[in-house]
């Protein structure tokens, strides 16, 4: 990994830094669903960092797997200077109030049985946060930070719509002050209408909060006005890292180019500020058994012989622009690359 990409950790701003981290689920016993398989990156406090890929790509896995939903199978995970990565560190009280997660369908991760206000009162609880009426006045607080009336708190799950039930999932989020919040493709599961007020709020909060998001998705258009940096997931690996005005405007590994290249527009004026359209071959390899060398060669029109050979090390574009890609193993081939294949999109 070249020095540029991890710059960020060496400054006392960090809030988070996954290194080499690992997840495989064996399913047999010489095979294993190697769902993320040497992952690393850095976070200052303050960034909004998305993390993009297909499905299938590991980017869900690497959410649960630094919230403590899963268990590492190696590679560390650095949560203000402290290794979070074993078990029994993700068990402290302290930092289950720091680091909070927001997940992708409202619906089954709000309790049916319970008030919008049980709900609320949850994490209070747990944390003893406030009693007696101040837990009353926060529960109403924390509604009204998510633009919902305090008569919901009497209301139920099944009373109310996706978008309502995302914003309680982000409200129960912020109950406990966190600083840093994991985001599991908040507004896949809601309408297009919904989806700009809720991005829109998520936006509001961690400005007005100074928050620190870990934002995965697989909606492009989304990165562009709300992330910081972008990170591109492919079969368990990143493959391109670049901030997020770089990464429209200068994408490098041909995945990357594909992903732009299919986004949807309007207009033709849009559809020409858009890379040159890539089309790729063949289907996504099964993680149970990905192909040696890059894991996307089977795919890539622009792939060699030694594609297929040897897994690609990481190049360095510019500065926090680092890409895993045989096509730029040399500082001539980036700039040349850079040139052919930027776009103004």
């Amino acid at each position: 990994m070249p020095a540029s990409f991890m710059e960020v950790a060496t400054t006392d701003r960090e809030i988070l830094r996954v290194e080499n981290l690992k997840k495989h689920f064996p399913i047999s016993k010489d095979k294993a669903v190697e769902a993320v398989d040497g992952v690393s990156f850095a976070m200052p406090e303050g960034e909004v960092f998305g993390l993009v890929g297909e499905s299938g790509s590991g980017k869900s896995t690497v959410a649960y797997t630094v919230i403590g939903m899963y268990k590492a199978t190696s590679g560390r995970i650095i949560y203000r200077s402290q290794d979070i990565t074993k078990t029994y560190n993700r068990r402290s009280l302290a930092l289950k109030k720091e680091v909070q997660i927001v997940f992708q369908d409202p619906g089954s991760s709000l309790n049916p049985r319970q008030t919008i206000g049980q709900i609320l009162d949850m994490p209070l609880s747990v944390h003893r946060l406030c009693t007696g009426q101040d837990r009353v006045r926060r529960i109403q607080e924390l509604l009204e930070m998510v633009e919902l009336p305090p008569d919901f708190m009497f209301k139920y799950p099944r009373n109310i719509g996706g978008g309502e039930k995302q914003m309680v999932s982000i409200a129960r989020a912020l109950a406990t002050n966190p600083s840093f919040v994991i985001l599991d493709e908040p507004t896949s599961a809601l309408d297009v209408s919904v989806q700009a007020k809720v991005i829109n709020l998520l936006i509001r909060l961690q400005k007005q909060f100074g928050l620190s998001y870990l934002f995965i998705t697989h909606d492009l258009g989304l990165m562009r006005n709300l992330a910081h940096r972008v990170a591109i997931m492919y079969l368990g690996k990143v493959c391109e890292v670049a901030t997020a005005q770089e990464f429209f405007t200068n994408p490098l590994h041909p995945y990357t180019r594909m992903l732009l290249s299919s986004i949807p527009v309007l207009t033709e004026a849009e559809e020409d500020l858009k890379p040159k359209r890539f089309t790729s071959r063949g289907e996504i390899p099964s993680p149970v058994n990905v192909p040696p060398g890059c894991s996307f060669h089977l795919r890539c029109p622009e792939a060699s012989g030694q594609c297929s050979i040897t897994d690609p090390s990481w190049a360095e574009a510019s500065s926090g622009h680092e890409v895993r890609c045989h096509l730029y193993t040399s500082a001539s081939c980036i700039q040349a690359g850079a040139g052919a294949r930027g776009a103004e999109w």
